[in-house]
């Protein structure tokens, strides 16, 4: 395969993880969807990404309609960017973690600007405009809850790389799909980018939690998913980042 190949395959293509369950990816970032006898997807890429999406679902014989609930790994632009107009299409059920969801009212105020830095200003007036918030979502999500599809979806609470940010588990196929908690380069594991997360602490207990799970394909927001030595790679993660 040509360099090119490889470039476009991450970019955009789509990979059967397991029987009717797919990887979707768009402009780089990951959608999952799970087509059992109603659909359901986690996360929804960026802005844009639903035709390509719902391009797939037809694809297979289905209809976007039958999509009956939307979960997201986090409250970011390039998973939650394409909620607006999946909504549009489906009456899905929305579910994030509670710790990810904006207050509408999360905006920079009149009062205190003069003690508020100009770059905290930037970041809440961009998380009032590109976030999910309280009416978006009809399912706050905790940890430890477990959801319908998959034959029991177990969701654990992965903070780290937002606070909210929640990983699923399907312990009927061994299967993980982490969203940002995890990352890879090449052929490592590693933990999400400084610049973009919200405590780096919290995201390597978070990695120590995944590493007791027992899977063997685990599925990323971004990236091909990882089914060979995935537990070795995790340990290797973690002690390279011991004390």
């Amino acid at each position: 395969m040509s360099v090119i190949s490889k470039i476009r395959r991450l970019i955009q293509s789509t990979t059967e993880i397991i029987p009717d369950v797919y990887q979707i990816t768009n402009r780089g970032v990951n959608v999952i969807l799970i087509a059992e006898d109603e659909l359901t997807l986690i996360d929804t890429g960026l802005r844009g990404s639903s035709p390509h999406i719902i391009n797939f679902i037809r694809h297979l014989g289905r209809s976007p309609e039958e999509i009956s609930l939307i979960i997201l790994t986090h409250n970011h632009i390039d998973h939650m960017g394409g909620l607006a107009e999946l909504k549009q299409v489906t009456s899905a059920k929305v579910a994030i973690h509670k710790a990810d969801i904006s207050d509408s009212d999360d905006e920079p105020s009149s009062t205190g600007d003069r003690q508020k830095k100009p770059l905290e200003e930037i970041s809440s007036t961009i998380r009032s405009v590109f976030s999910v918030k309280f009416n978006d979502i009809d399912i706050q999500l905790e940890g430890g809850e477990v959801l319908k599809p998959l034959g029991g979806l177990e969701v654990i609470h992965t903070p780290g790389h937002t606070p909210g940010s929640t990983s699923f588990f399907s312990r009927q196929n061994k299967l993980l799909i982490t969203g940002d908690a995890l990352r890879k380069r090449r052929k490592t594991l590693n933990l999400p980018p400084k610049m973009a997360s919200s405590d780096l602490t919290k995201a390597l207990e978070s990695v120590r939690n995944i590493a007791r799970l027992d899977f063997n394909i685990l599925c990323l927001g971004h990236g091909l998913p990882v089914s060979e030595d995935v537990h070795a790679k995790l340990q290797d993660l973690i002690d390279k980042h011991k004390d």
